[in-house]
C-alpha cells in the first residue's frame, strides 16, 4: 500500500468512526458493538502508525491528548460570555416576567426552559466546520484556551456535520456549553481512585474543574467528562438559515453534531413557565448529570436583541436556583479564621456527612453575632447546607436534641494568629458585630491572605504561587508583603519543604511574567478593603497611573461613578499607610506595570460627552440598545444599568418603568430619542 492510498483509507475510517462517536456518545444510539468499534479504531491507528504523514489533524485518534502543556495561554471571546442573574425566588421570576413584557408591550413573549447543568462553562469556536479553539468563561471577556484538553470529550466534534446545503463548512461558528462528569462516570471514576491509594474527588463539578485546568491533557483523556450545548456566540454564513429563536438555533447545532438538552420545555404563559420550573426539580434525578437550577430564556432572537443585557448578564434570560440541599450533623467544634483583612471567622468543625454531592467537615458561622443569634452550641445537631450550592453553611440548631452536655463558645479576646487583642469593627448594618485583628503588618494570617490573593489568577496570576508555598514563605519569615515576593532567590524556594529546582524556577518566572499585567491587577492584588476586581477596573479608567489614584483624596475617589464614600474611604486611608507607601516603590523598584492599559480619558478628552453617563430605559421608536449604546460611547460617554445622582442623563423610551421616575426624584436630565440625536449633532 502506498502512501495514496493509505490516505484515502485513513479518511474513510475517519469518517466512519466519527459517524459512530456521534451515533454513541451525543444521539446515545450505538450501531455498532464495542468490540467492532475497537476494531475499526485499531485499524485506524494501525496505519497512522505506517504511514504518519497519513495523519488528519480531525483524526479520531487525535483525541487521547498530547504532550503535557507549560501552561494555558488566553483567549479573548469574540462574543463576551455573560452569566445569568439567578434567584430563589418564585416572586423574583414573576418580576423578571414583568420586566421583559414592559420592554416589550403587546407583544407575545415564548419562553423556553432548559436544565440548568452544575458543570463548567466553555466556548467552542469552528471555523469552516473544524474546531479550531475551546476556552473557558475566564472574566466573561478573556478566558484560558483549553483545546488539547475539550478535544478529548467524544461528545464535541472535531468537525461539524453538514446539516446540509454546505452547512458543515460554514465561516465561524461558536457555540457555549457546559462541560460536567455524569453522575454514573463520577462514582466509578472515584471507586477507582479509591482502589488505587488516591484521594476521591469531593464533587462531580469540582472533578471537572480539576481536570479542564489540567496541563497534560493525557489525565484530562481519562477522565469521563461530556458536555451539553445551551446557546451560541459568534456565528457567520448562516443568513439562509433562518435563526429566529433559541427553538431554530438549537435544532441546528443538533443538526450539526452537537449534543443539547435532551428536554426543554416552550412556555406561552407565566403559569406555563412556573409550572415547567416544578415538573424540571421533580425529574431532575432523571438527567445523567447534576442540575442546580433551571434557565428562563425568551425563545425570540429579535425579542432578545431589543431587550438587551447589561454589563455582567442578559436582561432576556435568569437561572431559578432550586433550594439548597440540608443536612443534620454533629458541630464537634469552632476554630477561628483570620482573613487578610483582619476579621475572625468563626468555623464549624462537623462530623463529616454527605451533603449536595460533597463530603462536607467544616462549614460557615459568618460572625459572632449569627454565632449568638443561631444558639450555637459545641456538640450540638446543626442543619448545615451549601449556601448559593457553594459555601457550606450552618443554617440552625436542632435543639430537641441536645442532651445537656453541650457547651457554649467563647469567642477569643486575642487574635489566634498573631497574639494581638482584637477590637470591634461596624458590620455592614452597621452594628458591632466583626471582631478584628489591628495588626494588619505583622499578623501571618492577614500576610498569607495577602499574598495568596496577590498571586491569584484573579489578580496577578503567578504561576506556582499557591497556598502551601505562601504559608511557607511567611513562616519562614521570607516575605511579609508583595514586594518581598520580587527579592526572593531560587535557593531560598528550593530550600523550602517539597519545593525542586522547577517548582523554584516556574514561580520566578511567573513573578516576572507579572510585571507586565495591567494596573487594575495590581491594584486589585494590594486588597485594599472593599476594592474587588469591578473597583479596581473603574479606577483605571478614570486614572492613568498608579501615582494619581494614590494621590486622589476621598472627595475626588467619591466623585467617580460606582464608587461611593465608604470606597472612597478605604482606598484614601490604604494609600496614606507609610508601609503601604514603601511597599508601592519597592514594586516601582521592580519594575512593575504603573500605567493604565483602561485609562480612557487620554483619548476621549476631546469626545463631546467625556465624564457623562447614561442610563437607558425603555423602548426608542428607531434606534436599539445596542447602537444607543454604542453611539454614546463612540462620543465618549458611558453607560450605567441603574440611576443615581452621578447619573448625567437618562435615555427614556416607551414604557420606560421604575428608572425613569426615579430620575426625575434625583433631578437627572432625560432625553427622548430626538433629544438624544440632537445632543450628539451638537
Amino acid at each position: 500500500m502506498d502512501l495514496s492510498e493509505a490516505m484515502r483509507r485513513v479518511a474513510d475510517l475517519s469518517r466512519t468512526i466519527r459517524h459512530h462517536d456521534y451515533a454513541y456518545y451525543v444521539l446515545a444510539q450505538p450501531e455498532l458493538s464495542d468490540r467492532d468499534y475497537d476494531l475499526l479504531y485499531r485499524k485506524l491507528l494501525d496505519l497512522e502508525k505506517a504511514f504518519p504523514a497519513s495523519v488528519l489533524r480531525d483524526s479520531p485518534s487525535q483525541r487521547v491528548g498530547g504532550q503535557p502543556q507549560d501552561g494555558f495561554e488566553s483567549f479573548r471571546h469574540s462574543v463576551p460570555m455573560l452569566s445569568l442573574d439567578n434567584t430563589y425566588s418564585i416572586e423574583e421570576v414573576r418580576g423578571f416576567l414583568d420586566r421583559v413584557q414592559r420592554l416589550l408591550p403587546k407583544q407575545e413573549l415564548i419562553w423556553v426552559v432548559e436544565p440548568k447543568a452544575d458543570g463548567v462553562a466553555v466556548s467552542l469556536r469552528f471555523e469552516n466546520g473544524e474546531f479550531k479553539v475551546g476556552a473557558t468563561r475566564g472574566d466573561g471577556t478573556v478566558g484560558d484556551n483549553i483545546t488539547a484538553n475539550l478535544k478529548t470529550i467524544k461528545s464535541i466534534p472535531l468537525v461539524l456535520r453538514d446539516a446540509g446545503a454546505g452547512m458543515g463548512r460554514i465561516p465561524v461558528c461558536e457555540v457555549r456549553g457546559e462541560v460536567y462528569l455524569s453522575r454514573s462516570g463520577f462514582l466509578q471514576m472515584n471507586e477507582e481512585r479509591r482502589k488505587a491509594g488516591e484521594a476521591e474527588f469531593a464533587n462531580p463539578r469540582n472533578a471537572c474543574t480539576g481536570s479542564l485546568k489540567q496541563l497534560d491533557p493525557r489525565i484530562a483523556a481519562k477522565r469521563p467528562m461530556d458536555i451539553v450545548i445551551y446557546g451560541i456566540g459568534e456565528i457567520s454564513g448562516l443568513e439562509e438559515a433562518d435563526l429566529h429563536s433559541h427553538s431554530t438555533v438549537m435544532a441546528l447545532l443538533n443538526s450539526l453534531g452537537f449534543r443539547t438538552p435532551n428536554r426543554t420545555w416552550t412556555c406561552h404563559t407565566e403559569s406555563d413557565l412556573l409550572e415547567a420550573i416544578k415538573d424540571l426539580e421533580r425529574n431532575r434525578e432523571g438527567f445523567e448529570y447534576e442540575i442546580d437550577g433551571a434557565v428562563i430564556k425568551l425563545d425570540s432572537l429579535m425579542q432578545r436583541e431589543i431587550v438587551g443585557h447589561t454589563a455582567k448578564a442578559p436582561r432576556w434570560a435568569m437561572a431559578f436556583k432550586y433550594a439548597a440541599e440540608r443536612a443534620i450533623t454533629i458541630l464537634k467544634g469552632i476554630t477561628i479564621q483570620v482573613g487578610r483583612t483582619g476579621a475572625l471567622t468563626p468555623v464549624a468543625e462537623l462530623e463529616p456527612t454527605l451533603l449536595a454531592g460533597s463530603t462536607i467537615s467544616r462549614a460557615t458561622l459568618h460572625n459572632e453575632e449569627d454565632l449568638n443569634r443561631k444558639g450555637v452550641r459545641i456538640g450540638d445537631h446543626v442543619v448545615i447546607e451549601k449556601a448559593g450550592e457553594v459555601i457550606p453553611a450552618v443554617v440552625s440548631v436542632v435543639k430537641d436534641r441536645r442532651r445537656g452536655d453541650e457547651r457554649v463558645f467563647q469567642f477569643p479576646g486575642e487574635c489566634p494568629a498573631c497574639g494581638t487583642e482584637v477590637v470591634q469593627a461596624p458590620g455592614k448594618s452597621g452594628g458591632g458585630v466583626i471582631w478584628r485583628c489591628p495588626n494588619r503588618h505583622d499578623c501571618p494570617a492577614q500576610i498569607r491572605g495577602r499574598l495568596e490573593l496577590w498571586c491569584s489568577r484573579r489578580s496577578m496570576d503567578i504561576e506556582s504561587g499557591g497556598t502551601v508555598l505562601i504559608r511557607q514563605l511567611v513562616d519562614a519569615g521570607l516575605a511579609k508583603d508583595s514586594a518581598d515576593l520580587y527579592d526572593l532567590q531560587s535557593d531560598q524556594i528550593v530550600s523550602l519543604e517539597r519545593m525542586g529546582e522547577k517548582s523554584a524556577r516556574n514561580f520566578l518566572e511567573g513573578l516576572q511574567s507579572s510585571k507586565k499585567q495591567d494596573l487594575w491587577r495590581l491594584v486589585f492584588g494590594l486588597g485594599i478593603s472593599n476594592v474587588g476586581a469591578g473597583v479596581a477596573k473603574t479606577l483605571c479608567r478614570s486614572f492613568a497611573a498608579l501615582d494619581e489614584i494614590a494621590a486622589a483624596d476621598a472627595g475626588q475617589l467619591a466623585a467617580i461613578h460606582e464608587i461611593g464614600d465608604v470606597i472612597a474611604s478605604s482606598i484614601s486611608e490604604w494609600f496614606g499607610d507609610e508601609a503601604n507607601q514603601r511597599m508601592i516603590e519597592r514594586l516601582r523598584e521592580q519594575g512593575l506595570k504603573f500605567k493604565s492599559e483602561l485609562y480612557e480619558d487620554s483619548e476621549d478628552s476631546d469626545k463631546p460627552l467625556t465624564g457623562k453617563t447614561f442610563v437607558l430605559t425603555g423602548t426608542l421608536p428607531q434606534l436599539k440598545r445596542n447602537e444607543a449604546t454604542a453611539r454614546i460611547e463612540a462620543a465618549g460617554g458611558k453607560v450605567s444599568g441603574s440611576v443615581s445622582k452621578k447619573t448625567s442623563y437618562i435615555l427614556a423610551g416607551a414604557d420606560p418603568g421604575s428608572k425613569l421616575e426615579k430620575a426625575r426624584k434625583l433631578e437627572v436630565t432625560i432625553l427622548d430619542e430626538a433629544s438624544f440625536l440632537q445632543l450628539l449633532e451638537q
